[in-house]
């Protein structure tokens, strides 16, 4: 690019940025010197391909979606958490909003995430383990008490059956007299990871994708700041793909919901902008914040030539990212202080919306209060002390970053058309399903994992405290224990919930959901009343089993 169209370029920046909302802050260094919001090519010079690298908040968005950067408004503080019932739960995210964090993210127990009662059989032993136990729509007022969820975002980590998950969260918040127009947060819902990493489905990929397109328009029509789906390469990378793969797969699955949402006939420019994705902060600093930079470009380009998106928010990637729980230790785990705030840190610095950051003990057990205050204050370090909030893009136009980046999306482009070419009609959508029923995804990320750990134990991939610097003064953590009580307790509750509850009521509910499922309507109003009904999740999962069959995965070797 020469050096007029550069110019240009930083011209419309900085109108952009004169006219934005910037807060109020102190932008200098440590020393007191002043920074300036972006930087560039000095002034006259040209630099070959920079219509690639481009300013923040204009295409292809290489260096942020706003010409603010951080100035504006820094990243949202979101903590996943979730563990025992939900008073417990309601207790941490208390903790967490009061010490400053700015959203709530929810984790579900095991048996919450295959769409089970707490009492069935297969959920014993796994209530509020790895998660909060969520049986009905009184678990969602328990979990939200005192928590106005009409001002306060809220991120639900589900997907097989996050849609009952959600609507049960619809009717927290209406007992709550909350506005649902005004409603924000996040539904994971991404169905196609779980059949490529994660494999918390239920039913078959078409009857999944069936509810999730009637998320969409219900949505859209009735909760537009809310966002439907969650677009989830953290499960593919924690899987043991690399970098690039995790990129292609993460994005090519968001264009299938795209695909979706246009078969619906729905309007790409006012969908497109529901969708926010959710990815790793890996220890590879550098190649994290390329892949972040990389997967910004990618999606502009593509809604914008693809699928003939022509508004700027429907071509913005929004991304959730969380620290690698995959690169915790349990030997000296106190290392994970350092993993994860070098993770957080590759985040900010690829531009990251929003950010979890896991705590110390998490390869051991659930977190601790002060191991999650910990890692809470870890994001506020990066935040407040270390100046990297007052330049947008700081490392744009390194070389290394820069070629990083072209690196990891050619590979990212070498991915898409693979997958165009395993579908019959080119889509991607249809690629995915044949990637899934042929476990394409699945022997790529197996190999990939292979691959890395043959070099650690060959000593060529080091970690510390595993296969280098051994010795240790470390004692043992305290770790935080989940009660037997904790089940025993939910069963009880739910029993009573039961015996209080209408039966016809929730038959009627479950009848008239099953009725629509045989026909091309939209379900989310009568899951909605199975829901207000006390309908639990494992009677809504298991009505919609009995009609649609689940997916049981062919066996591989």
């Amino acid at each position: 690019m020469d050096a007029a169209d550069i110019a240009a370029g930083r011209e419309r920046w900085q109108r952009r940025y004169d006219a934005a909302r910037k807060r109020d802050a102190d932008f200098t260094t440590l020393s007191g010197a002043t920074v300036e919001p972006v930087y560039g090519p000095p002034a006259g010079a040209g630099y070959p391909g920079f219509d690639r690298i481009g300013w923040p908040g204009e295409f292809p968005y290489t260096r942020g979606l706003y010409p603010t950067g951080y100035r504006g408004r820094t990243w949202t503080i979101r903590q996943f958490a979730g563990f025992g019932n939900a008073r417990q739960t309601n207790e941490r995210y208390k903790m967490i909003l009061a010490a400053g964090g700015g959203g709530l993210s929810v984790a579900f127990d095991m048996p919450t995430l295959m769409g089970r009662d707490s009492d069935d059989t297969q959920s014993a032993g796994e209530v509020g383990h790895c998660g909060v136990a969520i049986d009905s729509a009184a678990d969602m007022d328990v979990l939200f008490d005192g928590i106005d969820l009409e001002k306060t975002t809220t991120s639900m980590t589900i997907s097989g059956p996050a849609v009952p998950i959600f609507c049960m969260y619809l009717v927290a918040a209406e007992r709550q007299g909350a506005d649902l127009h005004k409603l924000d947060g996040t539904l994971q819902t991404d169905i196609f990871k779980e059949y490529i990493a994660q494999k918390e489905w239920l039913f078959q990929p078409e009857p999944h994708l069936r509810l999730i397109g009637d998320l969409m328009e219900y949505c859209a029509r009735e909760i537009p700041r809310y966002k439907p789906l969650s677009v989830s390469g953290y499960h593919i990378r924690e899987a043991g793909s690399t970098a690039a793969q995790e990129l292609a797969y993460t994005l090519a699955d968001g264009f299938g919901y795209v695909e979706l949402g246009l078969s619906r006939g729905l309007d790409v420019n006012q969908f497109a902008p529901g969708l926010s994705f959710f990815f790793d902060a890996h220890i590879d600093f550098f190649e994290e914040i390329a892949k972040f930079r990389a997967a910004r470009r990618i999606w502009a380009r593509h809604l914008r030539d693809d699928y003939g998106a022509t508004s700027e928010k429907a071509l913005w990637l929004k991304f959730h990212t969380q620290t690698a729980g995959v690169s915790l230790t349990a030997q000296q785990p106190v290392n994970n202080v350092v993993r994860t705030a070098v993770e957080a840190l590759a985040a900010v610095l690829g531009g990251t919306n929003s950010l979890h950051t896991n705590a110390l003990d998490e390869t051991l057990a659930l977190p601790t209060d002060e191991s999650a205050e910990i890692a809470l204050r870890t994001q506020q370090v990066i935040m407040e002390e270390t100046g990297v909030v007052n330049v947008a893009d700081p490392l744009g136009g390194s070389w290394y970053l820069e070629e990083l980046t072209d690196r990891i999306e050619a590979e990212a482009e070498e991915i898409f058309a693979r997958i165009r070419e395993l579908g019959e009609d080119g889509s991607i959508t249809a690629g995915i399903l044949r990637g899934i029923e042929d476990g394409w995804f699945t022997s790529n990320i197996a190999e990939a994992a292979f691959v890395y750990q043959q070099a650690v134990e060959k000593g060529d991939k080091r970690t510390v405290g595993v296969n280098a610097h051994t010795s240790t003064v470390a004692k043992e953590l305290e770790i935080l224990r989940v009660s037997h009580e904790v089940e025993v307790e939910q069963n009880r509750a739910l029993g009573a919930r039961r015996s209080q509850r209408d039966p016809v009521r929730v038959k009627a509910a479950l009848d008239r959901m099953v009725e629509l499922a045989r026909t091309g309507e939209n379900m989310i109003p009568a899951m909605l009343d199975a829901a207000r009904a006390e309908a639990t999740l494992g009677e809504i999962c298991g009505v919609l089993k009995d009609e649609w069959g689940i997916y049981r995965e062919p066996a591989r070797f």
